[in-house]
């Protein structure tokens, strides 16, 4: 009896928003001068030379060190910078390459495990991707997500986070996706518990190839059916109706929810429900792969003439890309939203493990969900089985029971989940109800 009159009572209380509206501004300047830098190097192309100090993917990778050590001398030490190095070969290296990420950790003050990952590659290419000698500026592709993360570390590094935030710049995607296959085996091999990588790809633009500028809108790519999942989860997955709501999923759905109404990025977030552009990939995969939440950034509308090309001119049409093609306050705005998306993640407890309900042949439905931690409030969402995005909520503190009955809510006709707040309202991604607890 007294569960159901808390169960009663909680359903009467308004649900509140704790949506952040303080997201520090990216400066357009600084992200112009990092482009810019990184283009000056010639080629970043993965099998170029590692030692030249002017020119080349070392050259490249060295500066980015430097960045980020900069960086952290400004906030008294709070970034420990490393690099993590393996040897790969493939179609694109058939003699192998030493593939080398450079890191910049900042610890969190609560669970150093708990871990956000903001990512971009630093190599480029040109339209061969074995031509490792010609100028490759790699402008939107990828010295602007190159750029994102470095700012990115700069205004995150200015508070602290309960969550360790790791800051990557990834060699060998244009070889095959191997910076970020190193850098999960390396989250894995830490026994990280990853919340959430963010890889930031092509994030600069606003031309497309046919004229038209779209400078409103950013698109995210999540999974839905999960690559880390076995036949028997994926069936438990499709039993249960959540393959809309698999981590990644849920994860893009946070960014939507980080910037709505945020004037520093005033970007719609097009959640595209595919793992990335069609028939194409990027260095969140190799994270899905390991069960890690991932999505990938990217701009609005791609420009094809100045990706992946040589630098040429022909009839009149130039390609090639270079950083008079970009907008830098464009990438501005996507470097806020990564921003805002992980500094609610970082501030946040992790989402709970497990969420199960029950209601069978039943009006109400009960909805248990795994302690978490530190956690303030749990939010408890629900919605009508025939939408996609959660339109109800309600609290319940931090130290009551893990437990809520819904009446007059059908299991049949509703789904479910649970996220854990902070003490400030920062929320972790939602938790899908009704699945076994991942192995």
């Amino acid at each position: 009896m007294r569960k159901s009159l808390l169960a009663a009572l909680l359903l009467t209380a308004p649900a509140t928003s704790f949506a952040k509206d303080d997201t520090p501004a990216a400066d357009p300047a600084r992200l112009k001068a990092s482009v810019e830098k990184l283009v000056s190097f010639g080629t970043r192309h993965t099998l170029s030379s590692a030692t030249d100090p002017k020119r080349g993917i070392g050259a490249a990778r060295n500066w980015g060190a430097a960045e980020f050590e900069r960086i952290s001398k400004a906030c008294g030490g709070c970034l420990t910078v490393s690099r993590i190095s393996d040897r790969f070969d493939g179609p694109r290296a058939p003699e192998g390459v030493v593939v080398e990420n450079v890191l910049a950790i900042q610890k969190g003050t609560g669970d150093p495990a708990h871990v956000i990952m903001i990512a971009g590659h630093i190599d480029s290419r040109v339209t061969d991707p074995m031509n490792f000698t010609a100028d490759a500026p790699g402008a939107n592709d990828d010295a602007s997500g190159t750029a994102l993360v470095i700012e990115a570390a700069r205004l995150l590094s200015k508070t602290k986070h309960r969550a360790t935030i790791v800051f990557a710049l990834l060699s060998g995607e244009e070889q095959g996706l191997w910076g970020g296959r190193l850098l999960a085996k390396h989250a894995k091999d830490q026994n990280w518990q990853v919340a959430a990588m963010l890889n930031n790809d092509i994030v600069g633009g606003t031309h497309g190839t046919d004229g038209t500028i779209v400078d409103n809108r950013v698109r995210v790519f999540s999974e839905g059916i999960r690559a880390s999942e076995d036949l028997a989860a994926q069936l438990a997955r499709r039993g249960i109706g959540g393959e809309d709501d698999g981590p990644s999923r849920a994860l893009a759905k946070a960014a939507i929810r980080a910037g709505t109404g945020n004037p520093a990025i005033g970007l719609e977030v097009l959640a595209v429900r595919r793992p990335d552009r069609f028939r194409r990939g990027g260095d969140h995969l190799p994270s899905l792969e390991l069960g890690y939440p991932a999505i990938r950034f990217t701009v609005g509308i791609e420009d094809y003439d100045h990706q992946h090309q040589d630098l040429r001119t022909e009839d009149g049409r130039k390609y090639g890309d270079t950083v008079d093609e970009m907008d830098f306050a464009y990438l501005a705005r996507v470097t806020a939203l990564n921003v805002a998306l992980a500094s609610e993640l970082a501030d946040a407890p992790p989402a709970p493990a497990s969420v199960s309900i029950d209601g069978a042949v039943s009006s109400d439905t009960s909805i248990r969900w795994s302690s978490v931690a530190g956690a303030a409030a749990y939010r408890i969402h629900w919605r009508r089985a025939d939408k996609s995005d959660w339109t109800d909520s309600r609290q319940v503190a931090g130290d009551a029971p893990t437990e809520l009955v819904l009446p007059g809510v059908v299991v049949d006709d509703h789904f479910f989940g649970v996220s854990a707040l902070s003490a400030d309202g920062s929320e972790s991604i939602v938790t899908f109800g009704g699945l076994p607890p991942a192995k």
